[in-house]
C-alpha cells in the first residue's frame, strides 16, 4: 500500500468529543496517474458489543436509547434499539470492556464473552473498529437495573426481548443499527437459540 501513497498530511479540525481530522494524501491509481485526495476522519477510538442471549428462554438483551446523530439524520430514527455497546477505554483489553459495559449499561454480571467478529461500520469516515461478542446469560447473573451512567449522559433502557421478534423488528425496520443487526443475524446463522 506504500507504493500508492504519498505526502500525507493531517490537520486537526476538532477535539472536541472525539478528534476530527482532515487528512490530504496523494493516491497512486490502476493507470498510473497521481492524484491529491483529500478526507476527513473521525476518531473516537475503538468500541465493543455483545449479545447476550438465553438459549432456555430463547431471549435477549437490548437496550434503548437516544442517539442524536440517527435523530439528526432522521428525526423518526433517534431512539435506537440496539446491542450492549461500549467505546474501549485506552489500554484496555476488548474483552474486559464489554464486561464492564454489560454491568453498566444492562445490569448483568459476566465473567467471559466470545469474540466473533472485528469490524469496521463505516471505514470511509469513521476510524473505529468494533470487536462484537456474545454471551449466554440467565436471571441470576442480574445485578442491578442497569441504565447506563449519570457521569456518562446515558439514559438506557434495558430491553428483554423474545429471539423471534427481533428478526421480525429487523424486517419491520424497527432495529437499523448495523452492530445489532450482525449480531442477531449471527445468533440465526449459529442457531445459538435453536
Amino acid at each position: 500500500m506504500k507504493d500508492k501513497l504519498k505526502n500525507i498530511t493531517h490537520k486537526t479540525l476538532s477535539k472536541a468529543w472525539a478528534t476530527l481530522t482532515q487528512i490530504d494524501y496523494d493516491y497512486k491509481f490502476k493507470n498510473g496517474t497521481w492524484k491529491r485526495l483529500s478526507r476527513e476522519t473521525y476518531n473516537r477510538g475503538d468500541g465493543t458489543a455483545i449479545l447476550l442471549y438465553n438459549p432456555n428462554k430463547k431471549t435477549v438483551i437490548l437496550t434503548k436509547q437516544f442517539r442524536m446523530p440517527a435523530y439528526n439524520n432522521n428525526e423518526a430514527d433517534g431512539m435506537s434499539i440496539e446491542v450492549c455497546a461500549g467505546a474501549i477505554d485506552k489500554n484496555e483489553a476488548p474483552e474486559i470492556c464489554i464486561i464492564r459495559e454489560t454491568e453498566e449499561e444492562v445490569g448483568y454480571k459476566i465473567t467471559h464473552a466470545k469474540k466473533v467478529m472485528e469490524c469496521y461500520m463505516s471505514p470511509g469516515a469513521i476510524t473505529e473498529k468494533m470487536y462484537l461478542f456474545i454471551a449466554e446469560y440467565n436471571d441470576a447473573m442480574k445485578v442491578n437495573d442497569g441504565g447506563g451512567l449519570d457521569s456518562e449522559g446515558e439514559e438506557i433502557d434495558v430491553l428483554e426481548i423474545p429471539f423471534t421478534k427481533t428478526l421480525t423488528m429487523i424486517d419491520n425496520f424497527e432495529i437499523i443499527d448495523a452492530k445489532t443487526v450482525l449480531l442477531l443475524q449471527y445468533a440465526q446463522i449459529n442457531k445459538l437459540l435453536g
